[in-house]
């Protein structure tokens, strides 16, 4: 089973590129999409109903052309959620929770902590919503797998200007030790899991900056997994070839 993970940056823009060509060709089991800024109505038949996928979209309910998930998957889910059950956190559309038949599915577009203190008390407060919601699987002993664009670089290794970056949102203490809260919960870091000590290997760059040309980057996009689920992963890769985003797919290899 191939999983993909991709914040698009719109949906609607993406797909002017003619990336809708790229999935159909590269044919994940499942895709995950991120800030796809825009409602299911605004959006072409062939991306809202892809061919062979069944879609669900969780869209901003504050305003228009903000935030955004979608996910597009050939099995049919047993059951989906759109939100944690918690409206300020739930409103702004960054939530899918699909229940199939051996492991629950989370795609999730985390918030930005920049735009002032404000943003990132939010930020935090999402975090801990979100780590305990999905504590609750590890409790029943069901599987998790959630992906999406987390927002936060864990370690010095996780991007290109550490030190510059130490009191920026995304790289803030507080941010990191969410997910070493995350990984003390029995979830694992799939990427990391593989490639404990690769370097350079980011999923976002600044566009305005021209990053990517030089690949200073964040790796800020994840797949993370229950811990006994990691049993059934074979591979995960950064698919920093595929351009259409100022960040890269990421795609995660079942058995």
């Amino acid at each position: 089973m191939k999983i993909i993970s991709w914040n698009v940056n719109g949906i609607r823009a993406w797909y002017k590129k003619g990336l809708l060509d790229w999935i159909i060709q590269y044919d994940p089991d499942i895709f995950c999409v991120q800030e796809t800024k825009a409602h299911p109505e605004q959006l072409p038949e062939d991306l809202k109903d892809i061919d062979g996928y069944f879609s669900y979209f969780s869209s901003s309910q504050l305003k228009k052309g903000y935030s955004g998930v979608a996910v597009y998957t050939k099995t049919k889910p047993e059951k989906v959620e759109y939100g944690m059950g918690i409206e300020k956190f739930d409103q702004e559309g960054r939530f899918l929770a699909l229940y199939f038949k051996n492991f629950v599915l989370i795609n999730c577009y985390f918030p930005n902590g920049g735009m002032g203190p404000h943003r990132l008390e939010y930020k935090m407060e999402f975090y801990e919503t979100f780590l305990k919601f999905i504590k609750k699987f590890e409790e029943q002993n069901q599987n998790v797998v959630f992906c999406g664009d987390v927002n936060t670089a864990h370690k010095e290794i996780d991007l290109a200007r550490p030190k510059e970056n130490q009191h920026n949102t995304g790289f803030l203490p507080e941010e990191r030790a969410w997910i070493d809260d995350v990984i003390q919960n029995n979830f694992v870091d799939v990427y990391r899991a593989f490639y404990p000590e690769k370097p350079d290997a980011y999923t976002y760059w600044d566009m305005k900056t021209r990053a990517r040309d030089r690949n200073v980057g964040w790796r800020i996009d994840y797949f993370f997994v229950s811990h006994n689920f990691m049993k059934q992963v074979k591979d995960m890769k950064i698919l920093d070839d595929v351009y259409g985003s100022d960040h890269a797919p990421i795609v995660l290899i079942l058995n």
